[in-house]
This record gives C-alpha cells, sequence and structure tokens, in this order.
C-alpha cells in the first residue's frame, strides 16, 4: 500500500505539472504564437488561454502596443546640392502578430533603416527652401512610403516625425543675411507707401482747400456783383428821382447834386496819399456858402413835408423869409463889388 500510495502522488504531482504547462496567461499589450512542433498554428490573445502540453509552445511574444522608433541624425542632401542634418522619430504599431513574428527577422532593424533610406529619398528631391519651409509635407510624404513598404510585415506606421533640419554654419548666417535683406527691402517698401499715402492725403486735403477757397471767392464774388448791381440800381433809381425833379423844374434838386458831387471831388483830393500839401484856388466863403447851399436845399426839401410854406425855418417871426442863393465853385456868395471902386 505504501508503493501504491507513492505512485498516485507522484501521477497526480505529474497531471498538476501538465495541466500548469497548458495553461498560458497573456498580459494586456502583448501576443503571443503558438508553434506545434516548430509551426505557427494560432495567436494567444491577453488573458488566459490553454494549449496542448509537450506539443504546442509559445513562439514569439509580441508586443502590440503603439512604439516610438528613434531614429539617428541623417546627413542629406538637397536638389540644390545643400548638405542637411535630419533627426527624425517614428510610431508604429503590430496588428498582425504573426507576420511581425515571421515575415521579418529583426522588426526594429529593418523599420530603422527603411525610414532612414525614404528620409534620404524624400528630403534629397527637395530644394533646401522647400526642405525648410514644408516640412508637414516632408512628414506626409514619409508616413505614406514608409506605411506602404511596412505593410507586409503586420506592421501600421502611424506617424513620421521631423524633429530637426540643421543646416551648415555658413548655409544658416547666408540665409541670415538673405532675411536682413529681405526685411530691410520690406521696411523701405513700407516707408515709401506710407510717404505716398502721405503725399496723396496732404495733395487731397491741398485740393479741398482750393475747392472751398474757389467756393468762397465765388461766394465772394456773387454778393459783390449783387451788391454793386444793387448800388446801381439805387444811383439809377435817384439819377431817375433826379431827372424827374429837373424835368419839373425844381432848381433845389440841381444844386443839391452839384454841391454833392462837389463835396465828393474835395474829400477825394484831400484823402490822397501821395499829397502832403493841398493848393486850391478857391475861396473858403464858396466852400461855405455851398454848404449853406447844401443846407438850404435840406431845409426846402424837409419843409415841404406837412405842407409847411415856410423855407427858413430859423428866422424871427414878423422878419421877412430871406432868399438862399445856391453858390457854384469859384463864386462868392457876398455882394459885389466894383474893383475899380
Amino acid at each position: 500500500m505504501v508503493g501504491l500510495d507513492i505512485t498516485v502522488i507522484v501521477v497526480v504531482i505529474i497531471a498538476i505539472l501538465i495541466l500548469f504547462s497548458g495553461i498560458k496567461t497573456v498580459p494586456q499589450g502583448y501576443a503571443y504564437t503558438v508553434e506545434r512542433f516548430g509551426r505557427y498554428t494560432r495567436t494567444l490573445t491577453p488573458g488566459l488561454n490553454i494549449i496542448v502540453p509537450f506539443v504546442d509552445r509559445v513562439g514569439r511574444k509580441i508586443n502590440i502596443m503603439e512604439q516610438v522608433l528613434d531614429i539617428p541624425v541623417q546627413e542629406v542632401i538637397t536638389r540644390d546640392n545643400a548638405s542637411v542634418s535630419a533627426d527624425a522619430v517614428s510610431f508604429y504599431q503590430v496588428l498582425n502578430a504573426a507576420e511581425a513574428a515571421y515575415q521579418v527577422s529583426d522588426l526594429e532593424q529593418a523599420l530603422l533603416n527603411l525610414t532612414m533610406t525614404n528620409i534620404r529619398s524624400v528630403m534629397g528631391s527637395m530644394d533646401l527652401d522647400e526642405l525648410l519651409s514644408n516640412r508637414d509635407a516632408i512628414n506626409d510624404r514619409l508616413l505614406r512610403v514608409v506605411d506602404q513598404a511596412a505593410a507586409p510585415w503586420g506592421i501600421k506606421i502611424t506617424r513620421v516625425e521631423i524633429k530637426d533640419i540643421a543646416p551648415p554654419v555658413d548655409l544658416v548666417q547666408s540665409m541670415g543675411r538673405q532675411m536682413k535683406a529681405e526685411r530691410e527691402k520690406r521696411a523701405e517698401v513700407l516707408e515709401a507707401e506710407g510717404f505716398r499715402n502721405a503725399q496723396i492725403l496732404r495733395a487731397e486735403g491741398a485740393k479741398q482747400s482750393a475747392i472751398l477757397e474757389a467756393e468762397g471767392r465765388r461766394d465772394a464774388a456773387f454778393r459783390d456783383a449783387e451788391a454793386r448791381e444793387r448800388l446801381a440800381e439805387a444811383e439809377a433809381k435817384a439819377t431817375q428821382m433826379m431827372s424827374i425833379a429837373i424835368s419839373e423844374g425844381d432848381p433845389a434838386a440841381i444844386n443839391y447834386f452839384v454841391a454833392q458831387k462837389y463835396t465828393e471831388a474835395l474829400g477825394q483830393i484831400a484823402s490822397a496819399k501821395n499829397q502832403k500839401v493841398i493848393l486850391m484856388p478857391l475861396e473858403a466863403s464858396a466852400l461855405i456858402g455851398t454848404l449853406g447851399g447844401i443846407g438850404a436845399i435840406a431845409r426846402e426839401v424837409f419843409g415841404r413835408d406837412g405842407h409847411q410854406q415856410d423855407t427858413d425855418p430859423v428866422r424871427a417871426p414878423g422878419q421877412p423869409p430871406r432868399t438862399t442863393r445856391a453858390t457854384t465853385p469859384g463864386y462868392s456868395t457876398g455882394p459885389k463889388t466894383d474893383p475899380d471902386a
């Protein structure tokens, strides 16, 4: 009985070991390939899996999470013979564990060399200016080319990014001088445009000022013409009234008209700027007589209003009315005397 018990215990232990050898636990983010006598049969997904002990075995443990692949710095010669250094990074994910395990020997090395080769090919077909300004286009072209090449390996290239593009030092200095010259050019162009706009605005302001000034002169000329027209109308009306008075035989109107012109002529002579001394062959009594004639005319005219018959408003009561004789230039109003007396 002792030997039988030992045999049973050994058989149970062996059964337990065989059972445990057929149970495989796959962690999340990984996929295991199963090989039966060295041939791929299936892929174990994350979780608890059972295989046939001593017949099946786990072949490759494949990481199916997205992984990053750092691309070393590459020397690239552009289409215009400029040498630049390019640093990149690639992201990939295993979609088919069996193909990634059995279609390529060293997956990471294969992806590394494939990406480096396509970086030289894509960047070498572009000019330096296009290379520096179209980094997104380079990333898109690299992604399409590398993803298409890695598809038979069960790999999905999610992103290819150019981290840095470093031209030579002398080329960077030349680009700096070019950028400075371009900015100075833009500054001069902007300054010239500003000066031109200022000149245009000043010209427009001068134009508007000239237009307003011309309009002001025109309005002033219209007003002056209107004033002269009214003055001419007044003079014509005065002349007409004077003509009517003369035709009616009124001597006061004639005397008033002559006295007015005579006084205006004397005023113009006296107000001349180029005359300092005025010598006139006139008697003082002539001018006084003229003024007296004007006063008499005024009294006669205003005395006619209200039907007043007396033409001498300053005579005393009971005295006979005095007769006023209008004087003309050069003649005195006093009594005539005989020069031989």
